[in-house]
């Protein structure tokens, strides 16, 4: 859990993800879109990854069907895709970004 809260807070935007996931990968691709240039931890390619899998499902909860992508911004847990979507779909993204120093626009 110590190691996930350090990286989190290293950068403005931290991705938590696996090489090969899709949804990882669609993430990814929402953020460069916008112009924003997260840090990105490749689980699968780390070997500590099997230990930060695990304190990531246990920040998200037992509901959450994967841990990846998670991601933090301004240090802070936003959550998986479906949050980051939800928050981009509403408007709400972009303040958060912009209030961690993301994105300027």
């Amino acid at each position: 859990m110590e190691t996930i809260e350090r990286l989190a807070a290293e950068n403005a935007v931290v991705i938590f993800s696996m090489s090969s996931c899709c949804m990882c990968h669609a993430i990814k691709h929402l953020f460069a879109g916008m112009g924003v240039s997260p840090a990105i931890h490749e689980l699968d390619e780390d070997p500590r990854g099997k230990d930060m899998e695990l304190a990531l499902t246990s920040l998200l909860g037992p509901s959450t069907a994967s841990p990846v992508p998670t991601v933090f911004i301004g240090g802070k847990l936003i959550g998986s895709m479906d949050t980051v979507m939800s928050l981009h779909i509403n408007g709400s993204l972009v303040p958060l970004l912009m209030e961690a120093g993301a994105l300027w626009l």
